[in-house]
């Protein structure tokens, strides 16, 4: 693998991260599973399209760019090890044969002169160092006139995940969660941001749509609870304070993800997020 200018989330994601979203894949992807459909429609993948899927993590749009792309092929890219074996073990399991996976970060992995007819990216383009080349080394991978669409997190208000975490402050050292800064997961929050970024990188025809949808987070308020903490950013804030204190937290934690438990007790949270589509000219 190419060395990397992301150092801090290469060494994440292979590590605790990465390995955490690898064993929990089918509960991450019950998580984002909303937004696959408005993503790929926004793809407008056709049978014969060669397909990148940037940070594709454990494969999950990936796979399913593939099926829509019966004739052409999907490469997966991802900076984690740990994820694209799994990624690699489900594509065979699900016995497709038009998908490949690399390691690799995008703002740096040889993609020019690939010409990819799409490229897409659910939640995977938010950590980069230097936004401006990845979407431009992503364009160089592109054909002319070949199509970006991706999802990334907006307004950390809308958020209901994040917002269930600062509602524990009393507890936590939350602030700072849900920042603008980058690299991070809100780092393309702001839709002039991402405009700013896409026109210096080469792209046209950019629009920025809201989307949200409502993701599974665990069954009972206490397995969610379990769940949020295990996530980097819960285990993050309690390795920040004593047991007491993280027990105190637990304990709100899930009384708060009570009220968002359905009738079959599946916790519910909802996710905001842009849905952006551009062009390489």
């Amino acid at each position: 693998m190419q060395q990397n200018p992301n150092a801090e989330q290469e060494q994440a994601w292979n590590g605790y991260e990465g390995v955490h979203w690898a064993r929990n894949q089918d509960r991450w992807d019950a998580v984002n599973e909303g937004f696959n459909q408005p993503l790929l429609d926004a793809a407008a993948i056709t049978p014969g399209d060669t397909v990148l899927d940037i940070g594709c993590g454990a494969g999950a749009t990936t796979r399913l760019a593939a099926r829509r792309a019966t004739d052409g092929h999907a490469t997966g890219v991802d900076l984690s090890d740990p994820q694209l074996e799994r990624a690699s073990a489900s594509a065979q399991a699900e016995r497709l044969d038009n998908v490949t996976f690399e390691q690799g970060d995008a703002q740096v992995h040889p993609l020019a002169g690939r010409d990819f007819d799409v490229a897409i990216s659910r939640f995977g383009v938010m950590f980069f160092e230097d936004p401006v080349a990845a979407f431009r080394n992503i364009a160089d991978g592109l054909r002319a006139g070949g199509r970006l669409a991706f999802i990334c997190a907006a307004d950390a208000e809308r958020n209901e995940w994040l917002q269930a975490l600062t509602e524990l402050r009393s507890h936590l050292p939350v602030g700072g969660f849900g920042a603008t800064g980058g690299p991070g997961m809100f780092s393309l929050a702001d839709p002039a941001r991402v405009r700013e970024v896409l026109t210096a990188a080469g792209f046209t025809d950019i629009d920025v749509q809201h989307a949200e949808a409502y993701g599974r987070w665990g069954q009972g308020a206490e397995d969610a609870t379990d769940f949020l903490f295990a996530s980097g950013p819960g285990r993050h804030l309690l390795a920040q304070v004593d047991p007491e204190a993280g027990a105190r937290a637990r304990r709100e934690l899930t009384e708060l993800l009570r009220t968002h438990e359905d009738a079959e007790g599946t916790v519910r949270l909802r996710s905001s997020a842009w849905l952006v589509t551009a062009v390489h000219p």
